[in-house]
């Protein structure tokens, strides 16, 4: 017996098989485009995410052709939204995480009572579904009045996969339309902001089944008809089950386009300085404290392609150039940073350039910018100081230049979590859940990826990053440190 996982990314779709030893079978991946039509717009097609989980998930089976496939189950990029017809077919393309043209939208929020803000428990984003939704009514109104359902992009997915709509916890907490306290959609901020509560599914568990495979799905995919799927859950919480972290206390490093601190918490507790954010736990019984960074991969991509350079050619250059890149600093600021960032709305820019800087030099302040940027968000999270080693996972972090330049700007001990595909493997646990094969979260313990020590942060180079890291803080914001401008 095996379970089918399903991660659906900013920019690609992976998928695992999995048996119920927690052994991976074989993983595939299939991409498709990000499209940006205008400044500070990102946007995909979700019928090209459908043409590339059909084609993974048959290269996935192809190498495994003897696997029984038992269950599916879905992870999928975080907020956004997917405008759909009845039918759920897409009625314009999918606006995404990145996107920050409702950044307007926001004073509808702000002007909500500080009673209904506080039952969000989040930090008001302009890539979440709720502030999208508002851009559609005033800019988009046609595309708003004829939807019929405003959906997560995982939760398109698995309509189509099982022509049943649904979402989960993890996702629904994660639009600014949620009450995390009382975990159910905010129906008071919903009327407030006059949007269409009907356009929002029911909210069902990440590990309950939302549908079965229909048989167009299942002709599609090369599968049996009638295979339960489950609900699944966000990619960053579908990532903590993946890799194991399923009690409080740990805090998880995920790399991929963006980035994500998290830690499992047992109550839901707010950050009072409204610089991190709260959601609900794949497991059903936790939630988890998170500080987002938007330009990690995303912004190293775009190095990548401006420079002309292979993904080997940027890691490398984490080891080839000293730390400081020779006085070179570049702030990664290409899209608007989340709220915890001192100058969320700063621009990015190469600083301190010299006719002796080369190539290679640029490529590596790319990665200290990124890195230092994803300092910044480390340090928002409370608990922060009281964390000597973080956990590592997702795709952005296997180059090990690039783990010990992570390891001396954070100055932590990194753990590697030994598998390709977390948020696909939690996928693949959910679904295995969902068909009985584990009572719980919990009950996947046993079969947890093993951890190892990959990066030791070294006492100088970590001198040195504290220098540059003042230095970058300078550079977005003057006024970030004490003292400054005085």
């Amino acid at each position: 017996m095996a379970i089918l996982g399903i991660d659906l990314g900013t920019s690609s779709v992976k998928v695992i098989v999995l048996d119920t030893q927690g052994r991976t079978l074989s993983v595939s991946k299939a991409n498709y485009t990000v499209m940006a039509p205008q400044p500070g717009w990102s946007e995909s097609d979700p019928n090209e995410w459908w043409s590339a989980m059909v084609s993974a998930v048959q290269s996935a089976m192809a190498q495994v052709p003897r696997a029984e496939i038992t269950a599916i189950g879905l992870s999928g990029q975080m907020h956004g939204v997917v405008l759909t017809d009845e039918e759920g077919l897409p009625i314009r393309p999918a606006m995404l995480w990145a996107d920050t043209r409702a950044q307007a939208e926001l004073e509808q929020y702000r002007m909500l009572p500080a009673s209904l803000l506080e039952r969000l428990a989040n930090p008001l984003v302009p890539g979440m579904a709720g502030p999208m939704l508002c851009w559609l009514v005033h800019h988009e109104a046609f595309s708003y009045q004829q939807a019929h359902w405003a959906l997560q992009p995982k939760d398109w997915l698995r309509f189509r996969l099982t022509d049943e709509v649904a979402t989960d916890p993890s996702d629904a907490s994660a639009t600014l339309l949620y009450d995390l306290l009382a975990d159910s959609w905010a129906d008071d901020v919903i009327a407030a902001l006059s949007l269409r509560r009907s356009l929002l599914p029911p909210v069902i568990p990440s590990g309950a089944i939302a549908g079965r495979l229909s048989t167009r799905a299942a002709e599609a995919l090369g599968l049996p008809m009638g295979l339960p799927v489950a609900t699944g859950a966000a990619d960053t919480a579908a990532a903590a089950l993946g890799t194991g972290l399923l009690v409080p206390g740990p805090i998880q490093l995920t790399l991929g386009t963006g980035a994500q601190f998290m830690q499992l918490c047992s109550e839901p507790r707010a950050d009072q300085t409204v610089r991190t954010h709260l959601y609900r736990a794949a497991d059903g019984a936790n939630w988890y404290a998170m500080a987002a960074v938007q330009n990690a991969g995303l912004a190293l991509d775009w190095v990548r392609q401006v420079l002309n350079a292979t993904w080997d050619e940027i890691y490398a250059s984490a080891a080839s150039v000293s730390p400081g890149a020779d006085g070179l600093l570049f702030l990664p600021s290409l899209t608007r940073e989340r709220p915890h960032h001192p100058g969320p709305s700063s621009r990015g820019a190469f600083l301190g350039i010299r006719i002796d800087h080369r190539r290679e030099h640029l490529l590596h302040a790319a990665l200290e910018g990124v890195a230092f940027g994803i300092r910044v968000a480390f340090e928002a999270l409370p608990t922060a100081s009281k964390v000597t080693t973080l956990r590592l996972a997702g795709g952005g972090s296997e180059h090990p230049a690039w783990r010990q330049m992570l390891a001396d700007i954070l100055n932590r001990e990194l753990l590697t979590v030994d598998t390709l595909a977390a948020s696909a493997r939690g996928a693949a646990l959910l679904g295995g859940i969902a068909s009985g094969i584990w009572a719980d979260a919990l009950g996947t313990a046993s079969i947890a990826p093993r951890t190892s020590l990959v990066a030791t942060p070294e006492v100088e180079r970590v001198a040195v990053y504290d220098q540059v890291y003042t230095r970058y803080l300078e550079s977005i914001n003057p006024h970030s440190l004490p003292g400054a401008g005085e």
